[in-house]
């Protein structure tokens, strides 16, 4: 791909899902992009595994793919999976549909997606990708980012007409930044870790487990999850605390490790032949929550995705979040004529109230996942959530299909969440709504509360 005049230069910290998507956005609007990345060139080095979570691709993130131009693209390593499978520790199964018959989220590879990403930019002659090129700071008042070569080194300085900090949770021009005057900046660390895990295709290459789902086995202050691979295999990530009575301090010997994973997931352990491999050579990776305020220095600088709202990954919103960066940022450009400046100021304004909201979703999720999924209570919930979306349409969308399948703001989302908490509560304070959750008492409260929102709105 070519483009014949460019109409300035953008350097972008970080070729991660992000960097490497606005990277394609701006290309095509004829900037000259350089990409510096601290990771030697997964291009060459070959995706590595071990401390990945596959990504679940979801509304959010399609339309961002879309608007590049490079969905199809991606859309044929991805595998739908439309609810969820519980595995309780009986080996019952119990499915969960995530929306309606003809929703679903899709299960991608991080490492493969990221290297798809990179393939289509490089294919751009106004971008340019470095890599082993640490980012040791960006100077406030020269507007200059200094770069080490891992490799070589060498000191490097460069300057650009506007730079986007999509360097990750620990962002380096982050860092800068927090030097700077009333910036504000938090992060949260959960008290778990999570550990990669695999589960093999069969010798044919099919798969062991239902491959259009999301397996879930919920165990009340931790959990496991498997999102399957083209290849037939499921990547799998256990969730657990760090201390504690169960938690990874006490997984030390092969007999812990098998003695735990027997009782807890029973199921599950006759398809992991390598289960005490992997759990011995993948690390065990925190979870953290950050947010900071601004995201923007000087009309030139925007910190996007990771770099400025990292969250954790129950709501399965993190690429997603930081794709509608770039598609927001996109549809600004064409709002502000790419007069930048403004784009900045405008997005810094808008977007990080709903970042934090996603935050605060994700957190909300994690429990959800862990302890809920299994409760009877919950699945009565979710029953009639999907009854009253189907039988009043237009007045209620439940919670996760607001986040999952729609673009609708995040803040906005959590807002009606947290309304919907309240009509639930009602609703599953009836007496015997086990037997009459479609009664007239149930249709009579949520009428009532429909009323009260539109009386609000």
């Amino acid at each position: 791909m070519s483009s014949t005049e460019t109409k300035g230069k953008i350097i972008i910290a970080g070729a991660g899902l992000v960097g490497s998507l606005w990277a394609v956005f701006l290309a095509k609007r004829g900037y000259r992009v350089d990409i510096y990345e601290r990771r030697p060139d997964m291009r060459k080095a070959g995706v590595i595994g071990g401390r990945s979570i596959n990504l679940a691709m979801s509304t959010r993130g399609w339309k961002a793919l879309e608007k590049a131009g490079i969905k199809d693209e991606v859309l044929g390593n991805a595998i739908a999976m439309k609810g969820r499978i519980m595995h309780g520790t009986d080996s019952q199964l119990t499915f969960q549909a995530y929306g309606k018959e003809d929703q679903a989220i899709y299960s991608v590879s991080r490492g493969g997606l990221n290297l798809s990403l990179i393939r289509i930019a490089e294919k751009f002659e106004n971008v340019n990708l470095f890599f082993d090129m640490k980012c040791t700071g960006l100077d406030t008042r020269s507007g200059e980012i200094s770069f080490e070569h891992l490799q070589t080194q060498e000191q490097t300085k460069v300057k650009a007409d506007f730079i986007f900090g999509a360097d990750g949770a620990f962002s380096a021009i982050r860092g800068s930044m927090q030097r700077l005057k009333r910036f504000n900046y938090s992060q949260q660390y959960l008290p778990d870790g999570y550990k990669e895990l695999t589960i093999p295709p069969n010798e044919d290459g099919s798969f062991r487990l239902d491959k259009n789902a999301l397996h879930i086995w919920p165990r009340g202050k931790f959990m496991m999850i498997a999102l399957p691979n083209p290849d037939g295999s499921f990547t799998c990530t256990l969730f657990l605390p760090f201390e504690g009575k169960e938690s990874f301090e006490h997984l030390n010997t092969d007999k812990e490790i098998l003695d735990f994973f027997n009782e807890q997931f029973p199921d599950a352990v006759p398809l992991m032949p390598t289960l005490i491999e992997d759990f011995r050579n993948n690390p065990t990776p925190p979870l953290v929550t950050i947010r900071c305020n601004p995201w923007a220095w000087d009309d030139k600088v925007l910190l996007i995705g990771d770099a400025s709202h990292a969250i954790v990954p129950f709501y399965g919103q993190g690429m997603n979040s930081g794709f509608e960066d770039c598609t927001i940022l996109d549809e600004m450009a064409d709002e502000f004529k790419e007069d930048w400046a403004s784009i900045i100021r405008e997005f810094n304004a808008t977007r990080i109230n709903d970042a934090n909201a996603i935050a605060d979703l994700a957190l909300r999720n994690f429990i959800e996942m862990r302890d809920k999924v299994g409760d009877p209570k919950f699945l009565l919930r979710k029953k009639i959530a999907a009854w009253l979306h189907e039988k009043y349409p237009e007045d209620f969308l439940p919670l996760y299909s607001m986040v999952t399948f729609s673009h609708i703001p995040y803040s906005e989302a959590l807002k009606e969440g947290k309304r919907q908490d309240e009509l639930f509560e009602r609703i599953l304070s009836v007496p015997g709504i086990e037997k009459n959750w479609q009664g007239e008492e149930v249709i009579r409260i949520f009428e009532s509360w429909s009323e009260k929102k539109e009386t609000v709105s």
